[in-house]
């Protein structure tokens, strides 16, 4: 079955402007973050992982298997605003699942060598003593593990997965998957009553070789089965095992996407036919099921449906989840030739008569909410969570919802995995977005990631301007950002040309105003990528009018890291500008990284020496964005660290009395410095880990200071921007 879904605009308030839902007086706000690898202290690894998430009958422990690491982990939550190490339980083989009964963790483990030959089995694992009380061979290669409601029956789908390095992964790849269901005792499985529902000959795609991926029983003991490559849903009798229904998971023509990585957003594009492809599969009551159509295999469709159990669609939710995440500046341009957005991992939570469903998008590392109305599900809100979260938990007793995350790119420099908890609060708005975008007026987001270098409007308060740095290569713009709402919205994107196309080789870090409504822009140079160290001078409507090369006295010492701020001393022909260089050049002395001060209207250059901060080992620090206001030039002084290894993003201020430049090549001046604020406080006041990349800070008409991150385009990055006021400045 195949419908059409072509958004104009939805019916959501986030999408309507600013505004979220205004009867809504509760929200899900972000108590805690917890990096796994502190459960694993003795175990040397460059990766940790969280993926499938559970909870004890009580709510009180959490429980998350690590396939990279070959265990399970617990956190203690008895204080979920204080999680606390619970230990782990290293097992023979990679864990795909975990689900808990009584006081029995039961842990589907693939051991597989040979993907010919697929092996697994169930571990039970003891959650007070944290021992392996027992085994179940299962016969194949485990995935999902579900327990019915009353924990006395558990069904496990036996992947059998496909080998995508043979013949390209086409499928069919036998042996064949299935369901496999056991009974239990006291939380305790017992082997002997295993046995096996096959599920080949089903589906139209590659029927021969059924691939189930994920389960979840509802309260009649009735199983939902996806069978992800083969784009098929499966409905099972627990008590029998016999299929009751099974049917394709259809596909979606969607229009209004971006499908191609090139270095601009531009939701413009239309593909037809793309199969759903489910992984997550839950219950809404005991006739509907919703899935998370991430697609595996051939498809893909970014978004989530509901089923009746006859396989009647009763909704497609189309592209409108992902331009949500695009406004939120979550979208993910590096996935745009693949499968977007990728919602992964789900849940659906019953908090009274209420029914909310959590939608957890791998690429956006967002999960949006919803709240089931029967018909059309109603948008709550959106939350950031770590890098891929996968894992997915409601404990409405607690008020609670939990994601466990996948990626770990420490070992590049980037965000451990960690799991987050969430708490359901009466508040009157969410914590989360700090900013996010309108809508275009043809009903597409306003696209935007990565943002570097902000300035303030010279006369109207809570006027801002943002630039994004090169991640958009083909798409370099000006944000005007309208700051007096909550959250901050971006109203418009002004594209920056040259010749009346997009400006190519450009890394725009900076932006000052010109004092002619246009602005400076400092753009940071790479020889690498020919990308020139230079200044640029654009007009309101965003064409370069001017281009300044920087100068052959200052290239000379040229590194990678430059200009990262611009902001002008003086008008008109007295006007100075000075820019910011990240870090020391080859002429510098160590820890000593230059100011740099332009003239326009006479073309000369010098410059002074500000003095940094001693890093940490295996850290750098540096400059990412200057201010001038007043009788002070603020500065942001930072490190490279994220999380836990963050130890420097601050706010100093140099006297502008001292911005005295020399000539370039001779001995500097050096200023002095004095600290105005330590943002790592703020930068945890969402209780998520630092954000290492504090990019832009300026100052507005009525001296109120604001922040923003740069969120690296949501590549290797959870994609969340932080953007908060600092109060007045002196």
């Amino acid at each position: 079955m195949q419908k059409s879904y072509v958004l104009a605009a939805l019916a959501a308030g986030l999408l309507a402007g600013a505004a979220l839902p205004a009867h809504a007086q509760t929200y899900f706000n972000r108590i805690a973050s917890f990096p796994v690898a502190l459960n694993t202290p003795d175990i040397e690894a460059e990766e940790n992982s969280a993926e499938i998430i559970t909870a004890t009958e009580d709510g009180m422990t959490l429980v998350y298997s690590n396939a990279l690491l070959g265990g399970v982990g617990f956190i203690d939550i008895t204080d979920p605003a204080n999680p606390q190490l619970g230990g782990f339980v290293q097992l023979e083989g990679g864990p795909t699942s975990v689900s808990v009964i009584g006081n029995k963790a039961l842990v589907s483990v693939d051991t597989t060598d040979d993907f010919t030959a697929p092996t697994g089995y169930l571990a039970v694992v003891d959650i007070t003593t944290l021992e392996v009380e027992a085994q179940c061979d299962l016969g194949g290669q485990p995935d999902a593990i579900a327990r019915n409601a009353d924990g006395s029956l558990i069904a496990i789908s036996m992947e059998n997965q496909r080998d995508e390095d043979f013949n390209d992964g086409i499928i069919p790849q036998l042996p064949s998957g299935n369901v496999t269901f056991l009974d239990v005792t006291d939380g305790t499985p017992d082997c002997g009553s295993l046995r096996v529902t096959e599920l080949a000959g089903l589906a139209d795609v590659a029927g021969e070789d059924a691939e189930p991926e994920y389960t979840d029983f509802n309260s009649a003991n009735e199983l939902a089965v996806t069978l992800q490559e083969n784009n098929h849903i499966v409905i099972i009798d627990g008590n029998t095992g016999e299929v009751i229904n099974h049917f394709s998971a259809g596909s979606v023509d969607l229009a209004g996407i971006d499908t191609e990585e090139d270095g601009q957003l531009s939701f413009t594009d239309s593909v037809e036919g793309v199969v759903r492809e489910p992984d997550a599969i839950q219950w809404l009551d005991n006739d509907r099921v919703v899935i998370a159509n991430e697609g595996d295999y051939e498809g893909g469709s970014r978004g989530f449906t509901i089923f009746h159990k006859d396989g009647t669609e009763l909704y497609e939710s189309g592209v409108s989840m992902e331009y949500i995440s695009a406004q939120l500046g979550h979208y993910p341009e590096g996935r745009s030739d693949a499968k977007g957005i990728e919602p992964e991992g789900m849940e659906v939570g019953f908090w009274g008569d209420e029914t909310l469903i959590f939608v957890n998008q791998e690429r956006a590392s967002l999960v949006a909410i919803y709240r089931d109305t029967g018909g059309e599900p109603e948008y709550i809100q959106s939350i950031p969570s770590g890098i891929g979260p996968e894992g997915a938990l409601a404990i409405p007793e607690r008020n609670l919802y939990v994601t466990a995350n996948e990626t770990d790119v420490s070992a590049d420099g980037g965000a451990p995995a960690h799991v987050m908890i969430f708490e359901r609060q009466d508040v009157e708005a969410p914590a989360y977005p700090q900013i996010m975008s309108a809508l275009n007026e043809d009903g597409t987001p306003i696209g935007w990631a990565a943002l570097s270098g902000l300035v303030a409007d010279a006369d109207e308060a809570g006027k801002l301007y943002a630039i994004s740095d090169s991640f958009f290569s083909l798409m370099p713009s000006i944000y005007t950002i309208d700051a007096t709402q909550s959250p901050a919205l971006i109203t418009k994107a002004t594209l920056v040309t040259r010749d009346g196309a997009a400006a190519e080789a450009l890394d725009l870090e900076g932006i000052a105003l010109d004092g002619q409504g246009g602005f400076w822009l400092a753009s940071e140079g790479d020889a690498d990528k020919d990308i020139p160290h230079a200044l640029y001078r654009v007009d309101a409507e965003g064409a370069i009018v001017e281009e300044v090369a920087f100068p052959e006295a200052l290239l000379a010492g040229q590194k990678r890291f430059g200009a990262e701020g611009i902001s002008p001393v003086g008008e008109g022909d007295d006007m100075v500008l000075w820019i910011a260089m990240q870090r020391e050049w080859g002429d510098d002395a160590a820890g000593l990284v230059k100011l740099v001060s332009y003239k326009p209207s006479t073309g000369e250059w010098g410059a002074v020496h500000y003095p940094l901060e001693a890093p940490a080992e295996g850290a750098w620090v540096g400059l990412s964005e200057i201010t001038i206001s007043g009788d002070y030039a603020h500065i942001v002084e930072r490190d490279n660290q994220i999380a836990a290894k963050a130890q420097l993003k601050k706010l100093y201020r140099v006297p502008v009395a001292e911005l005295v430049a020399a000539e370039l090549g001779s001995d500097l001046p050096v200023v002095t410095k004095e600290e105005v604020r330590d943002f790592i406080p703020d930068l945890l006041a969402l209780n998520g880990y630092v954000l290492d990349k504090v990019e832009g800070f300026a100052i507005d008409a009525a001296g109120e200071g604001w922040v923003v991150t740069d969120n690296d385009g949501v590549d290797d990055s959870s994609g969340e921007t932080n953007f908060w006021s600092i109060g007045t400045v002196q």
